[in-house]
């Protein structure tokens, strides 16, 4: 327990220097995964071909800007996934916290699936040999309801009943 100790009293440290609480740090970088999220709604759905009026940008453009926000929606979260799993842990003291502790288990195993099915459909010789025109949307809906629920059953409710504010 020794390192994990120290580097857990290291991560609380660093992360009050900017934030009261390492809480008020997961909720912020919680918020700032789940506005990248919308982001990469917005261009997933522009690059299938809807919301031109929305999202007025051409498809090389959405792919980028999808591709970016992506990834620092991804690195937004791993702080927050040390935080739950090294200092928290999966608890079931009511039905908020049980239902962020299994959205929490869900979320990194439905983020692969979804890299799984983009890097196949890359890799397939055919279109025949690809997962379904319907996959890949669902798969990314379903990555960015999960972190809604994340953000609903965390970070909102921090932000309502204990403090806004760093």
């Amino acid at each position: 327990m020794g390192p994990l100790l120290d580097a857990t009293s290291t991560y609380r440290d660093i992360v009050t220097t900017v934030f009261s609480s390492p809480i008020a740090f997961k909720a912020w970088f919680a918020s700032a995964a789940v506005v990248l999220a919308i982001v990469q709604v917005l261009t997933a759905s522009r690059m299938w071909g809807r919301l031109q009026r929305v999202v007025p940008l051409s498809f090389p453009v959405a792919k980028r800007v999808h591709r970016l926000s992506g990834r620092l929606a991804i690195l937004c979260t791993l702080p927050v996934f040390f935080h739950c799993v090294f200092l928290l842990g999966f608890q079931t003291p009511d039905a908020r916290v049980a239902i962020h502790s299994v959205a929490g288990t869900l979320v990194y195993g439905v983020f692969v699936a979804k890299m799984l099915v983009i890097r196949e459909n890359h890799r397939a010789a055919s279109r025949e040999d690809r997962y379904p025109e319907w996959a890949l949307p669902v798969a990314g809906g379903v990555l960015a309801a999960t972190l809604l629920v994340l953000w609903v059953t965390s970070s909102l409710w921090y932000f309502t009943n204990v403090r806004f504010g760093f």
